[in-house]
């Protein structure tokens, strides 16, 4: 049951945006205090419009967590630069995420002029603050100022690793938002479904431990769930491109594949009652990145 919000309450949805890893994945967990999104020093880890819940006795903030903005060299990375486009326009705030440990790069500009195209009101978030050298700090600051005051944003500076300044972001972000009611109910951190959060914890495992070759050729379907009282049987299948990349996934007599499955479990255990059974397959689908049906088939389909 979603409840009636009380007097001065507010709420809305907030897009967070940016280039690939600058960790916007890892800011959204930090806030809601779950982890709903996968986070991986791999980038464009984020493929699915990701919303996260968080509800506090003022406010209920929906994050949506976009797909890494880049110049897109496949279908696929067509379809999430399309869909974070889509996000942008159909939020009530972006939180613009930059790496803060580097200077303002041509990335940066290049989605700070997208943004600039909507009117969708921005604010511009600088993480990574405790990765930048004490030498570097004012003038990597400087130069997102200026990319700040350029368009008009209000600059914040935190870190999502440590928390650092994270409790004024959140208050920033509420007071940016309109009185409004409860969008969900309020122990709810997020309307996806639980086969897909199944998938992408698989999928983070796979971008932990394969090469760089893997990660960005990986799609998993979860074919079947059963549950009982005490056990809950999980079936999946990793779509790959290549054989080659068949033999990485399932390594040695099977111990790559072993050691996926174990940390998959390990994390789904802590959001499914009882005991997990994980049984996975590899399955090789020539260019599926290149195919709109394949595509489609595994969950990536342009919105609108």
């Amino acid at each position: 049951m979603i409840p009636a919000s009380p007097p001065d309450f507010r709420s809305g949805f907030v897009g967070i945006v940016g280039r690939p890893n600058v960790g916007k994945s890892t800011l959204m967990n930090y806030l809601i205090g779950q982890k709903v999104a996968i986070t991986s020093p791999v980038a464009q880890t984020t493929r699915n419009r990701l919303r996260g819940i968080l509800t506090t006795e003022a406010a209920q903030i929906i994050f949506v967590d976009t797909p890494g903005i880049h110049k897109p060299h496949h279908e696929l990375g067509k379809v999430l630069v399309h869909n974070a486009r889509v996000a942008i326009a159909s939020v009530d705030l972006v939180l613009f995420v930059v790496d803060g440990s580097v200077p303002a790069g041509r990335g940066d500009q290049f989605v700070a002029t997208l943004l600039a195209q909507q009117s969708t009101p921005v604010y511009l978030g600088m993480n990574k603050t405790d990765l930048r050298s004490p030498d570097e700090a004012e003038a990597i600051t400087a130069s997102y100022q200026a990319l700040a005051d350029a368009h008009q944003w209000p600059l914040l500076e935190f870190s999502a690793a440590t928390g650092d300044r994270l409790p004024e972001l959140q208050t920033r972000l509420v007071q940016g938002l309109e009185p409004g009611p409860y969008y969900y109910p309020p122990d709810l951190i997020t309307d996806q479904p639980e086969r897909f959060i199944m998938g992408e914890l698989i999928r983070e495992q796979v971008l932990y431990h394969t090469r760089e070759e893997v990660p960005h050729s990986v799609a998993i379907a979860i074919e079947a769930v059963e549950e009982d009282e005490n056990i809950t049987r999980i079936l999946a299948t990793v779509h790959v491109e290549r054989d080659s990349q068949k033999g990485i996934l399932i390594g040695k007599k099977g111990s790559m594949m072993k050691t996926i499955g174990t940390g998959a479990r390990e994390q789904m255990q802590k959001l499914i009652t009882g005991k997990v059974y994980l049984e996975m397959f590899v399955k090789v689908q020539p260019k599926w990145r290149q195919s709109r049906t394949r595509l489609a088939e595994l969950g990536y389909q342009r919105e609108e």
